[in-house]
């Protein structure tokens, strides 16, 4: 089982222990800070190498400070970073995120917006298993020709699954709706359930996405996750009660857990537990992937976690 990852690739600067909250005209200070590999693609695949799954990431950095960075992290966390092109012409992207109380991101995209469909070949596609893409809004370059590739992909034999992420543009165009059906799972939190389906009912929400092609799951964060069985029943997995540090990309650690479950075919109740850890136990430490679980610290915290009494 192979797992490419297609996508977004910069570093986050965290920015933590504020002694106020940022405001025009006003200067705070930060009592602790962080430069971590950042990007949801990229912690979602640094996430399922940890858990140990044969990962291979594609996308487009400058070659700079910033993305060499992001690529010795990638391999260090045990990606296979072979397929990632460095273009002199291209400035790779950063993201800074302000972690208080909750988080506050500013991204510049610099070379994330280089990657398209295309760099995507049969090939590639041809030695994976599975087709995850993260952060649809961030890629203006790979959006126009994701609905081809996730069809090449299903036509080749993988299964697929799309984080669209937040539209920092707040435009959320219907072209988005078009990878929706080519997707094996989707993987929305409440905000990005209500802005596509135009409902707050989660049932209903997952309803309108969910068919016997595509699974739709939710990430709740303080009140877990939840995805449509195929029974048409509901099934609901609460959080994770941890010492949270930094909340980055805790949604996309969730899907590294998810996915490494529905992959190995645990059944959906299994596969939402081991999202819900996977992406509590990140929130242990600054940034998206410094405290992400190996198997062992998984199946440990998950033993626990389905123990313990609701």
């Amino acid at each position: 089982m192979r797992v490419l990852v297609a996508g977004e690739l910069n570093p986050d600067l965290v920015l933590a222990s504020l002694t106020a909250a940022p405001e025009p005209g006003r200067e705070v200070v930060a009592r602790d800070f962080a430069l971590r590999l950042g990007s949801s693609s990229a912690i979602c695949a640094s996430g399922m190498a940890k858990l140990g799954n044969d990962v291979a990431f594609l996308g487009t950095a400058g070659d700079d400070e910033f993305g060499r960075f992001c690529v010795e992290q990638l391999a260090a966390a045990g990606v296979d970073v072979g397929l990632v092109r460095t273009d002199p012409s291209l400035q790779t992207g950063l993201t800074v995120s302000i972690s208080d109380r909750d988080r506050a991101l500013v991204t510049y995209p610099g070379a994330m917006e280089g990657l398209r469909a295309d760099d995507v070949t049969e090939g590639v596609l041809a030695q994976c298993t599975h087709l995850h893409v993260s952060a649809y809004f961030l890629q203006r370059g790979l959006r126009p020709g994701l609905p081809s590739l996730f069809r090449r992909a299903r036509a080749l034999g993988l299964t697929t699954s799309f984080d669209p992420g937040h539209d920092p543009y707040n435009e959320w165009g219907d072209g988005i709706r078009d990878v929706f059906p080519q997707a094996s799972v989707l993987l929305l939190n409440k905000v990005e359930l209500e802005l596509t389906t135009g409902t707050a009912d989660i049932e209903q929400g997952l309803g309108q996405l969910t068919s016997d092609s595509t699974i739709a799951v939710v990430k709740l964060g303080a009140c877990g996750s939840a995805a449509l069985g195929a029974s048409g029943v509901i099934e609901r997995v609460p959080a994770m009660k941890v010492e949270v540090v930094d909340t980055t990309g805790a949604g996309d650690s969730f899907n590294a857990g998810f996915l490494h479950a529905w992959l190995r075919g645990w059944g959906l109740a299994k596969a939402l537990r081991c999202g819900v850890v996977c992406g509590s136990l990140s929130t242990r430490g600054l940034g998206g992937c410094e405290a992400q679980p190996d198997a062992t610290e998984l199946q440990e915290h998950l033993l626990r976690f389905e123990t313990t009494p609701r």
